[in-house]
């Protein structure tokens, strides 16, 4: 920590140490894919904000609509009705996968995600939540109890959610049942199947929460003849699909959502992170039918949808689509997962990259094939000192996330590129 800053020095006093900052860095402004610090640095953010800034720090469009809606007003509280918050559900509801057309807003993740549990048992009658290990779903409890990929985020807060259980993420570089692909018959779709014949029945099944790209959890997208697989078996069983796209939504992987590579629609979808910009704001999404089932007041809120931050997120979606900035991500994204691919295959410290558009992991590994955490924050270190933010994750700490705004040019791309593999090549 720059114990040298004097801003890190008063957060000391006042923030409590479970408050988790991954750099000392105190930020005075900000624009595109630049932050400025007190010092008079100018860092190249391709953290996002941890994936939420996906236009961008500040992108004009969404400054102006929220100036606007600053004029008229700020809060409604669920008192009465703002056109800036259903006009922002309309928005949000026109990018959906077909059918998921009616949406609960909240402030965070973890409150989309304690929502979609919420309707998911209210509407099936049933209690059991079936995980993925190495899954972040978010800190609330609701969302912890969905939340394996670190054991510290559950220390000494148990008994969790009850009825809650995990299987395993169909890792495919880091296999549970060390199956090779394409040739493992999707043992762990099978292992799912056998786990409601053992651990809970089918029928006591409420819902299975799935990241399509898992995010905190090491950035490993789910094989589409999976997720195909986990589609069908929730229809044939009336189990509810609940898609986390708190990460790997609002154009971050290319597509709109992660689930819109595998060609599957879940029942019930969570959003939030890149949808407002930075503005606090989450939806749990669903289908009419479903959502009609959950009565006035069965789940409230008294901050979701703030009329300024659905006004941030209608200028954000416009901004992605009239930018053509799925396209555009796309594309680049492609090009820096071969490069980096590329790159790859001359380092054998790096054992993996992969992902889809602006949503790329690459893993480090040591001579063993084992995680190595300790090279991974070498790399993020050289970053940082040539002022590239980059961030890690991973249960070992080991994986990079490649996540630049969707609005950084392939030039940008590329140099931040150069300076991460300069890193990879410093390593001992």
């Amino acid at each position: 920590m720059n114990i040298n800053d004097p801003t890190v020095r008063r957060a000391a006093k006042v923030f409590t140490p479970a408050l988790h900052i991954y750099y000392p860095i105190t930020v005075t402004s900000a624009e595109g894919i630049y932050v400025h610090s007190t010092t008079g640095e100018k860092y190249v953010d391709f953290s996002s904000g941890l994936a939420v800034l996906n236009i961008g720090h500040n992108h004009p469009r969404v400054l102006e609509a929220v100036r606007k809606q600053l004029q008229r007003c700020v809060h409604t509280g669920g008192i009465y009705f703002n056109e800036t918050t259903v006009a922002a559900a309309e928005h949000l509801v026109s990018i959906m996968p077909d059918g998921l057309d009616m949406l609960f807003f909240s402030n965070s993740g973890a409150e989309a995600v304690e929502g979609a549990i919420k309707l998911a048992r209210f509407t099936t009658g049933r209690q059991g939540i079936i995980s993925f290990t190495g899954a972040f779903h978010g800190r609330t409890l609701g969302a912890l109890s969905v939340t394996s990929s670190s054991a510290k985020y559950r220390k000494n807060y148990h008994p969790l959610l009850p009825s809650v259980y995990q299987v395993p993420y169909p890792n495919c570089f880091r296999c549970t049942f060390r199956c090779e692909r394409g040739v493992c018959g999707l043992r762990c779709l099978e292992y799912l199947e056998e786990f409601m014949e053992r651990e809970i029945s089918p029928e006591e099944v409420a819902a299975i929460i799935i990241e399509p790209v898992m995010g905190e959890g090491g950035y490993y997208p789910a094989p589409r003849d999976f997720m195909v697989g986990l589609r069908e078996l929730c229809t044939r069983h009336g189990i509810l699909m609940i898609a986390d796209e708190v990460q790997s939504g609002m154009g971050r992987t290319g597509k709109w959502f992660g689930v819109d590579h595998f060609g599957v629609v879940p029942d019930i979808m969570t959003v939030a992170k890149g949808i407002a910009s930075g503005f606090p704001l989450s939806a749990v999404v669903s289908t009419r039918d479903l959502m009609n089932r959950w009565p006035s007041g069965a789940h409230g809120t008294t901050f979701g949808g703030n009329p300024v931050s659905c006004a941030a997120s209608m200028a954000t979606i416009e901004v992605i689509q009239d930018e053509r900035l799925l396209d555009k991500s796309s594309a680049t994204g492609d090009t820096a997962l071969a490069r980096l691919r590329e790159f790859a295959a001359g380092h054998p410290r790096i054992g993996s990259v992969r992902g889809y558009g602006f949503m790329i992991g690459i893993e480090f590994v040591d001579g063993r094939g084992e995680p190595d955490g300790e090279a991974c924050q070498k790399v993020l270190d050289y970053c940082l000192n040539e002022k590239l933010i980059l961030i890690g994750c991973g249960l070992e700490r080991n994986v990079i996330r490649f996540i630049p705004p969707l609005t950084a040019t392939e030039q940008e791309v590329e140099k931040g590129l150069d300076i991460l593999e300069a890193g990879v090549k410093s390593l001992p």
